[in-house]
């Protein structure tokens, strides 16, 4: 089942809410729909400074797009050591790192032939 445009655009505005609730940095949006065998049409990526943080991050992401759009997540993981968490909507993937994995893992560079639009954060 595919979302269509509109309901994706929603459900990245309620997970990028989720994670500025809780301050969240280093918001990129990857858009995967113009590539081939992709899992998925967009990744949602971002930073906590903290296994605590990203525990935060997670939470509010899903309380956010549940009060929203009574939708939860198709799958989680990551949440044992919290170094990098996430969190499966089918259509969209939020990925939340901790800073030093996120930049082991570097899944931007991964994903280079992608659109990627950086999320400005007023914190």
């Amino acid at each position: 089942m595919t979302l269509n445009n509109k309901n994706s655009d929603q459900l990245i505005t309620y997970i990028i809410q989720g994670i500025e609730d809780v301050k969240g940095d280093n918001i990129d949006i990857i858009d995967l729909r113009e590539l081939e065998n992709t899992v998925c049409d967009y990744f949602v990526v971002c930073s906590g400074n903290s296994n605590t943080q990203v525990n935060a991050i997670e939470s509010s992401v899903r309380k956010a797009v549940s009060k929203a759009l009574k939708d939860k997540p198709w799958h989680v993981e990551g949440l044992e050591n919290s170094e990098w968490v996430l969190m499966d909507y089918v259509d969209v993937v939020v990925h939340i790192f901790q800073k030093k994995t996120r930049e082991y893992y570097d899944i931007e560079s991964l994903w280079g032939d992608a659109k990627i639009t950086s999320v400005e954060t007023n914190y």
